[in-house]
């Protein structure tokens, strides 16, 4: 067996496998699993390319500060390349990262500087204006720039492109790429150009990115839109992005990118990211418009551990109206958490304040309803166990039914919206039941969920 000598000489030779369980049409789907690179992501190979061209010019030196603007990924690939190299790394990332991947930067020693997602090129807290800005401001320091770095492309271009004609065996028909920074796909387009140029270079694009449109028209969109898919998509054309040899383009809805992500992990067993989902989704798409059978390829760009709190978060999809749960009609359909589906966390009255606390510590919630059965009896949160251990600790083995406050402010399912506002007014969490039946809590935010997913 192969040993290495530091995680960063795991940085590619990741793995192909064939897709089996989704419907591919008469073609054959191969994903490279780029999620098995260290840090989880194909942003390693560029995050190394990048810093090993600037120590070999000079431009990075000795105890510097490294400098980027990023969502996400390639931010893990510096912070890694950082570690085991001795440099300081400075990131600004727009406030719509998950937050595994915030944890999973400050866990590795980079120092996170969170900017406004909504604003664009130009604006002082766009995240690539604010880290060039940042980089000017420091000695020593050195802008990534992986928008504009021509280290990027050529990571894909000398490694990446070569590595799946070995693995396809020389027959690739077409691949699938997201554009990010679009180092990926202008990359293997070089390399494809020279060594395999039948190939066609599909774009696989998040709806609302400006990208898909400028394949087609050739025209730069001015208008683009939002989207929640992480990494991918743009509203400029990067420095460092040559699309002139992209055959098509396909573009792909957030809730489409989610759920084809998600069936993969039940289909396939491959666990991917948000931006996973938008290249098989394009790749499938590809795959069944086609009559004749092809060989393509697309990307599992990073894993998908960096988005359980959303993408695989069942109340977070709903709460983007990504999925459905049923409909009833009544306030049920406001219950984040419904008991009768066993998904509220609750405790007897008899339990002591200590599993009470620790409940809500580990589900990181607040209130507690008590229940008898399934008739509830009372309602505690977490300033009802602080004023009755504070001074007192060893209240903390006391019971529950000394603590909770039985004064419940319950509505039935029927109710209307207005009662719940009125509930609301009074400082209380609405407590729903249908008879003596408990169903479940309503809270202001899930009143505003609702509201935002009526009008779609």
């Amino acid at each position: 067996m192969q040993t290495y000598h530091n995680a960063l000489e795991l940085i590619g030779n990741t793995p192909m496998v064939e897709v089996t369980s989704l419907d591919t049409g008469p073609c054959r789907l191969f994903l490279k699993l780029e999620n098995m690179n260290p840090t989880g992501s194909i942003k390693d190979r560029i995050g190394l390319s990048m810093v090993e061209a600037a120590e070999a010019s000079g431009e990075l030196r000795p105890g510097g500060t490294l400098v980027e603007g990023t969502a996400g990924n390639t931010g893990l690939a510096l912070a890694l390349i950082a570690q085991q190299k001795g440099y300081q790394l400075i990131l600004v990332i727009p406030d719509k990262m998950s937050r595994e991947k915030v944890f999973n930067l400050k866990a590795m020693g980079a120092e996170v500087v969170m900017t406004r997602s909504d604003v664009g090129k130009g604006h002082p807290e766009y995240y690539q204006d604010k880290a060039q800005r940042i980089a000017d401001e420091r000695e020593n320091a050195l802008y990534v720039n992986q928008f504009g770095n021509p280290a990027n492309p050529l990571a894909h271009e000398r490694g990446t492109g070569p590595e799946i004609l070995r693995q396809m065996d020389g027959h690739l028909d077409a691949l699938v790429c997201g554009v990010g920074s679009g180092g990926t796909m202008t990359g293997l387009s070089r390399c494809f150009a020279e060594a395999s140029p039948e190939t066609e270079l599909v774009l696989a694009d998040p709806e609302g990115s400006i990208l898909a449109d400028y394949v087609a028209t050739g025209e730069v969109r001015t208008d683009s839109g939002s989207w929640l898919i992480e990494g991918i998509g743009e509203d400029f054309i990067p420095p460092v992005a040559d699309l002139s040899r992209v055959h098509q383009a396909i573009t792909i809805s957030d809730k489409e990118s989610f759920l084809c992500g998600r069936e993969l992990l039940r289909r396939e067993g491959i666990l991917g990211g948000t931006s996973t989902g938008t290249c098989v989704a394009a790749a499938l798409r590809y795959c069944q418009a086609h009559s004749q059978p092809k060989r393509v390829v697309t990307f599992v760009c990073d894993t998908g551990n960096k988005y359980l709190s959303k993408m695989y978060n069942d109340h977070w999809m709903i709460d983007q109206g990504f999925i459905e749960r049923r409909h009833y009609g009544d306030l049920r359909d406001l219950i984040k958490h419904p008991y009768t589906e066993n998904d509220t966390v609750v405790i007897g009255p008899d339990e002591p304040l200590i599993t009470a606390y620790a409940r809500m510590k580990l589900y990181d919630i607040s209130q507690l309803p008590v229940l008898e059965g399934d008739r509830i009896v009372g309602i505690m949160d977490e300033s009802d166990v602080l004023m009755a251990v504070y001074g007192a600790e060893e209240r903390f083995q006391a019971p529950v039914r000394d603590v909770m406050v039985t004064d419940l402010q319950k509505v039935d399912v029927h109710a209307s919206l207005d009662d719940l506002v009125l509930i609301f007014s009074q400082d209380h969490v609405a407590i729903v039941t249908d008879g003596e039946q408990f169903q479940g809590l309503i809270t202001r935010i899930d009143l505003l969920n609702y509201l935002r997913r009526r009008i779609g």
